[in-house]
């Protein structure tokens, strides 16, 4: 969704100086990028490819087209655009998440008007094995909630099941949704509310299943994952203060986290995963290892965690102009 440059004249006045220093390099792990495409204005989304190192899949959010790009870290430049045949006109794509079927699931699931919409769509494909423009023929899926629609922006596919799961967007209370065990291309799948959550612009599992992060405009935050459920009031991640945030994914070996935000030439920023005591980050699916500790060390300062730390005063403001202008600013839905 857009958001008016208000966002990063906020991020500025709150923690002046904290973007350019999050940007450097990530010791040991994942490194931060510039996304160079000029025609990836609005990125809303970020997945680590799983069979191409170092390689990010990220859309678009909306007055784009059916497309999915593929991002070099190390160059920050396009190396595949993938066009999606088979669906229908998307409407305001907001996330995508990578499973463990090998396939990537496109959420279109943005709602600004908060259930104008009483369905949205969820695109899979698997994901190319050669990096290079290419149509592929993709499947849809009907989704609604079972306590009727909303506005989402952050679909996770967890990596051990497969199962998806939505956290919509909310001022006053999200929700974390969880899907029907296997998804169906012929009827309509029906989320139920699982979990409540604060406001969230997207999130991630890591690669083992055990972590769920998410993050909003004003924070980030990792929980345990027990049960199909987060767990308990969650850790505060050290994210980076951006524009507009609006993307995280775990680097494939997990040890770094990647938040991204929308805006031409957008920053990447990586963020690494602190290890649990005498363990290492979060492996990949197969590999043993120590479930991580969220968060880490990071040069944004302080953030969300449950309460207002650094700068409270200032963020309040700063939260209650951005809402007042999203609701002024907020666009018409299209037919």
């Amino acid at each position: 969704m857009r958001l008016l440059p208000l966002t990063a004249v906020i991020a500025l006045v709150v923690l002046p100086g904290s973007a350019a220093a999050a940007a450097g390099p990530t010791p040991g792990g994942a490194s931060g990028f510039t996304i160079t495409d000029p025609r990836i204005k609005e990125s809303s989304g970020l997945a680590a490819s799983r069979i191409h190192p170092g390689v990010y899949w990220t859309h678009n959010d909306s007055d784009d087209g059916p497309y999915v790009y593929a991002v070099d870290s190390a160059t920050g430049r396009t190396v595949a655009r993938v066009t999606l045949t088979g669906i229908g006109t998307p409407r305001d794509v907001e996330a995508i998440s990578l499973g463990p079927d090998g396939q990537l699931y496109v959420g279109d699931i943005g709602d600004n008007l908060n259930g104008t919409w009483d369905h949205v769509w969820i695109y899979r494909f698997p994901e190319p094995k050669q990096l290079a423009d290419v149509t592929v023929k993709a499947e849809q899926f009907t989704v609604k909630y079972a306590d009727g629609a909303r506005n989402a922006e952050a679909l996770m596919v967890h990596p051990v099941t497969g199962r998806v799961y939505i956290a919509s967007k909310s001022e006053n209370k999200g929700g974390l949704y969880e899907g029907p065990e296997k998804l169906s291309a012929s009827g309509t799948n029906v989320f139920r509310r699982v979990a409540d959550l604060p406001w969230v612009t997207d999130g991630a599992f890591s690669p083992d299943g055990g972590r769920l992060t998410l993050r909003g405009y004003f924070f980030a935050k990792t929980y345990p994952w027990k049960d199909g459920r987060p767990e308990g009031e969650g850790e505060r991640v050290d994210a980076p203060w951006q524009g507009q945030a609006e993307s995280v994914t775990y680097s494939a070996d997990g040890s770094t986290l990647l938040f991204g935000s929308e805006g031409q030439s957008s920053r990447v920023v990586a963020v690494p995963v602190k290890p649990a005591a005498g363990g290492s980050a979060s492996p990949a699916p197969g590999k043993p290892g120590a479930t991580p500790a969220p968060g880490a060390p990071g040069p944004a300062g302080e953030q969300g965690g449950g309460g207002f730390t650094k700068g409270a005063a200032v963020l309040a403001v700063g939260t209650a102009l951005v809402l007042g202008a999203k609701r002024l600013l907020r666009r018409r839905p299209r037919d």
